[in-house]
């Protein structure tokens, strides 16, 4: 197999991915903080390290790539959603997990191998905070331990940022009991109101940067192969892990490659409630959006590049699915298919260009058994018997007249209303065109096709039928201008 390459943060250049041990390919990447529904800018780094999932464990085997992605279930955002609502905190991050498994799953994304929750592993930071503490990496200050990043040169090495620049360009907690503005907590006091875990620095709770040196140490060891993550956490949380974890444990590299995606922007503007412009996966989802086409559309930008979501990609990825499905609906996957995609992945997960080549095998029908098998590489799955999922399978349905058939099909689903709406307006259109012929006024006819075609139906006209067929952008609100 061609050798993968990825980008290295770390480095500033694109390296042939050499893991530690091919037998034990290993891979953490930062997960969500657990207090509310995930948002499309949230799907961005769990989709692009799914395709890089999907890839190791192409080229290693499965049962030799570990995938770890942490929740963070503690922490001061869900202790302000639990006393605005009233709800214990226990509630709210079960909640919010199974939403997010829900949502990331509808996306067509494969569940790590460990999904480690930070409570879970409170022993262990306390253990960390204490070695680091030792080792003269770490101070107690009022309650708080504190990391000391002047006693850890690198610091800055991976952003390329001096301390001063970082100082100048973050926000830093401003505290005086902080040695130095950029020293930033391992662990904090906590009130009797808040959730806490005794410690010898007093009852509290993990700051949120040792969560993951410590579950990335229990589950993958002092190093491993890949970090990634949004570039909004390459400073400071993931400058902070790696100081904290390379303070813990010297004789370790902690993660050897790092990979940050760039960030999501929609209809050309950032992401903002002030905008409007602000939704969920689900809502997104709710609205009848297939997962398949969020996936699309993602994957449509290299991840490195800022991706811009739009009503148009959104279109444009929902007609190229239906057309792929359709076609390879019964199609027995061929292997072959894999170096369609395969060549595209390995240079940096270039998803744009996989994209690229499988529309060109699109255009070639004797290759739809080699387009099954790169769509479901790069995650575009089928169900049970071979068959698209449900909201691209193709449906049809026909109505007898007197001496004529009406056809309605759609892919997906369609509501029975407007089916029989449909079907009404076939009727009445075949009607009209034999009332047309004789009297060679055509006028009624033209005028119910430019309402069907407003509405976004389709219209095949034979000799002794009439077929529909509601697109993409089909408004079943205007079929009512036709009753």
């Amino acid at each position: 197999m061609t050798e993968i390459r990825l980008h290295n943060t770390k480095t500033r250049r694109k390296e042939v991915f050499t893991p530690i041990d091919p037998r034990d390919v290993r891979m953490y990447v930062c997960g969500p903080t657990v207090y509310d529904r995930a948002h499309l800018g949230n799907a961005r780094p769990v989709l692009v390290f799914d395709v890089l999932y999907r890839l190791l464990r192409h080229a290693y085997g499965p049962r030799h790539v570990t995938y770890v992605r942490n929740f963070t279930d503690v922490d001061d955002k869900i202790i302000r959603r639990a006393e605005e609502t009233g709800r214990e905190i226990g509630a709210i991050t079960e909640e919010t997990i199974r939403w997010y498994h829900e949502d990331m799953e509808a996306l067509g994304t494969l569940r790590p191998d460990h999904e480690p929750r930070a409570t879970e592993y409170i022993p262990q930071m306390v253990a960390m905070i204490g070695d680091l503490i030792s080792k003269g990496h770490a101070y107690v200050a009022e309650g708080h331990v504190l990391f000391a990043v002047e006693s850890y040169a690198g610091y800055g090495a991976l952003s390329g940022r001096t301390v001063d620049d970082m100082i100048a360009g973050a926000r830093v907690e401003v505290a005086p009991y902080k040695r130095n503005p950029m020293d930033f907590v391992l662990w904090k006091p906590s009130s009797p109101d808040q959730p806490g875990w005794d410690s010898p620095w007093g009852r509290g709770r993990p700051g949120w940067h040792i969560e993951c040196s410590a579950m990335s140490y229990e589950l993958l060891g002092e190093s491993f192969d890949i970090h990634g993550g949004g570039n909004d956490l390459m400073f400071p949380h993931h400058e902070n892990e790696i100081a904290q974890s390379c303070c813990a444990h010297p004789e370790g590299d902690f993660a050897r490659v790092w990979m940050h995606n760039e960030m999501l922007q929609v209809e050309g503007k950032k992401m903002s409630k002030s905008l409007g412009n602000f939704f969920t996966v689900r809502d997104l989802l709710d609205q009848g959006v297939p997962g398949e086409v969020i996936r699309f559309v993602f994957l449509s930008t290299h991840y490195r590049k800022p991706m811009d979501w739009t009503a148009e990609k959104m279109s444009e990825a929902t007609a190229t699915l239906e057309k792929w499905y359709a076609l390879t609906d019964g199609a027995e996957p061929d292997p072959q298919g894999r170096w369609s995609v395969l060549p595209y992945l390995m240079n940096d997960l270039d998803s744009h260009g996989a994209l690229n080549k499988m529309r060109e095998l699109s255009r070639d029908e004797s290759r739809r058994e080699e387009l099954r098998y790169a769509m479901e590489l790069l995650g575009f799955g089928f169900q049970e018997g071979n068959v698209p999922p449900s909201h691209f399978r193709k449906m049809e349905k026909q109505t007898e007249g007197d001496g004529y058939t009406i056809r309605v099909s759609w892919t997906g689903s369609l509501q029975p209303n407007n089916q029989e709406a449909l079907f009404a307006a076939g009727h009445t259109l075949f009607k009209l065109r034999q009332k047309a012929m004789e009297t060679k006024d055509f006028s009624e006819v033209s005028s119910l096709q430019a309402k069907l075609k407003d509405a976004d139906v389709h219209i095949q006209i034979h000799k002794g039928s009439i077929s529909l067929e509601p697109g993409s952008e089909f408004d079943p609100s205007k079929l009512e201008a036709l009753k």
